[in-house]
């Protein structure tokens, strides 16, 4: 964070000092009262579980100089209507008046963090870049983000989440990007806004938030995507297989790792691209990124040699591993919906196409009314790709195993545990070298164990 003193942050947010010095000077912004360290100001949260003004006097000890509260505390403290909302007012003053970079704005139903970390080395290659951390997108994350970069940041790429209608229009304000990435939209939060076109109108609010000037990169392969572009009046550039596409890929194909390799096209110009990165599904997140990169001049060959030597920078996101024991673990579990399950699983099932796969999945949730159809759909999908054993894990993904069981002549193992520790101690027994284990479920059901233990070294 650049520099500010605490009385230019009250002026800012609207808040009042109590017990500190208005010249104090704050360098850093955290919300973890344990990353707090001197000239640190700790934004005191309350969640659900726990309330963040209890450990401001934890922030203070570790250095922290000012506390951003909603109420009088008895040390330092700066004191606003709401942390969070002024945590918002304090990002976009910053960057209204402190930075001089392009924000990149990036969201969708699935793929937006490893589509950020993407379009961040490409962008890299040309200036200096500030991305979100991991899954940083939400109304805490997105201006933390923001107050990260400083007056040598070129390039400053956000990823947005969102829980309901509006919820993106609002880091849009905060943010106030110039370009915006809409990658796909699907059935991802059907729960909360009982609909994809619901869906599809909080997504493209990223869009129409944009000026006439920006720039909105848009998926030419989705057409829920493309209705939404007609709520822009920025120049829209479209990626996708299709041949009429502003950035395109052709000649695609799958190693046997499932790792892509495709022919990029720009224009008239076309370069070859290899990925690191394992699935299909990549293929897209790295057009995007391609689009963002060549619609901000950096030329395509830069943009090529940026997505061959991309890694998944985040964790738990197709996460490629092998054990001592000779098993390939995918580890992609931090978080699933029906998009993303079809992905995987096809990845899933390149990758096993000589020899034994197996699919340890949980839970998609906030599928809403849906839910119970899209659970049994999964089940019949890994019948269909042919994925050798099916481990579905806990209450909500018995109706995988059901469905696959029932689905006819399939040659696909379906079992169902009721824990993760059940599930590890089933694949510790059956395991055999050179299998290939995917492990996947809806973030709170918590399956990285399941890919930590087959990671850990021996069968103890």
């Amino acid at each position: 964070m650049m520099p500010m003193t605490v009385g230019e942050i009250a002026d800012v947010v609207r808040g009042d000092c109590h017990h500190v010095d208005a010249a104090t000077v704050v360098t850093d912004v955290v919300v973890d009262s344990r990353e707090a360290a001197p000239g640190a100001m700790f934004v005191a949260i309350a969640g659900e579980r726990s309330d963040g003004h209890s450990f401001a006097a934890e922030a203070g000890a570790r250095g922290a100089c000012v506390t951003l509260s909603a109420r009088v505390l008895d040390g330092p403290c700066l004191v606003v209507d709401d942390p969070v909302l002024a945590l918002g007012r304090l990002a976009h003053w910053v960057r209204l008046h402190r930075l001089h970079c392009t924000v990149v704005a990036i969201t969708g139903s699935s793929g937006k963090t490893s589509t950020k970390d993407l379009i961040a080395g490409v962008l890299g290659r040309s200036g200096e870049t500030v991305a979100a951390a991991g899954s940083f997108n939400t109304e805490v994350g997105v201006p933390l983000t923001i107050l990260r970069a400083d007056e040598t940041t070129d390039y400053l790429v956000l990823e947005m989440g969102m829980r309901g209608e509006g919820h993106i229009r609002y880091l849009c304000e905060i943010a106030v990007p110039s370009v915006g990435v809409l990658i796909n939209i699907g059935s991802a939060h059907m729960g909360m806004l009982g609909s994809v076109e619901a869906i599809a109108r909080a997504k493209g609010e990223i869009l129409e938030g944009l000026p006439s000037s920006g720039i909105a990169i848009v998926n030419g392969d989705d057409a829920a995507v493309m209705e939404q572009s007609r709520r822009t009046s920025a120049a829209v550039v479209t990626f996708g297989t299709g041949a009429s596409f502003d950035v395109r890929a052709t000649d695609l194909r799958l190693d046997d790792h499932a790792r892509p390799s495709f022919t990029l096209h720009h224009g008239d110009q076309a370069v070859p691209v290899s990925l690191l990165l394992h699935g299909e599904h990549s293929v897209l997140n790295a057009l995007a990124a391609a689009a963002v990169g060549a619609s901000l001049g950096i030329p395509i060959d830069e943009i090529a040699a940026a997505l061959g030597a991309a890694t998944p920078e985040s964790r738990w996101r197709m996460e490629v591993r092998e054990s001592d024991e000779g098993w390939t673990i995918v580890n992609d579990s931090y978080n699933a919906n029906p998009d993303s399950m079809l992905a995987a699983l096809q990845a899933l099932a390149a990758m096993g196409a000589a020899r034994r796969s197996w699919a340890v999945l949980g839970e998609m949730r906030e599928l809403g009314e849906i839910s119970d159809a899209e659970h049994e759909a999964v089940g019949i999908l890994a019948s269909n790709l042919r994925i050798d054993r099916l481990v579905c894990v806990g209450e909500g993904a018995r109706g995988m195993a059901s469905a696959c069981s029932a689905d006819g002549a399939t040659l696909t193992r379906a079992t169902w545990v009721a824990t993760p520790e059940d599930a590890i101690s089933m694949l510790r027994s059956e395991l055999t070298r050179g299998d290939v284990v995917l492990v996947k479920a809806s973030r709170s059901i918590g399956l990285e164990r399941i890919a930590e233990a087959l990671l850990a070294k021996g069968r103890s």
